[in-house]
């Protein structure tokens, strides 16, 4: 991913209804009018909000007769939670150094 789609799925997924809506959209396919009535907010500001999730790849709009469904994309929750496990991982690595590091300065061996 480049640096420009992390920074368009983590916006996404930084706020609250936006994650509430990817959660919906892994159960099953809904409808924003579907997605809209779950929430105390216009039909506008969920569609604004499907819009984010779509530009970040998280979600794909489908036109059925005169519905528009919405799906996770499955393939972008993935690469997310690669990501976040590269984050771990450096963690990770960060915090054995440090502890190697104080074994050496207090004359443990790890």
């Amino acid at each position: 991913m480049t640096d420009e789609q992390v920074d368009l799925l983590f916006h996404a997924l930084a706020d609250a209804t936006r994650r509430d809506i990817v959660k919906r959209a892994i159960a099953g396919e809904h409808s924003v009018s579907e997605l809209a009535a779950g929430y105390a907010m216009s039909f506008a500001a969920v569609q604004k909000h499907v819009s984010v999730l779509e530009r970040a790849g998280l979600v794909t709009k489908t036109r059925r007769g005169r519905e528009r469904l919405v799906t996770t994309d499955i393939a972008t929750i993935n690469q997310a939670a690669q990501l976040l496990d590269q984050f771990e991982e450096l963690w990770r690595q960060r915090v054995n150094r440090m502890g190697e590091l104080l074994a050496l300065e207090t004359g443990e061996s790890r």
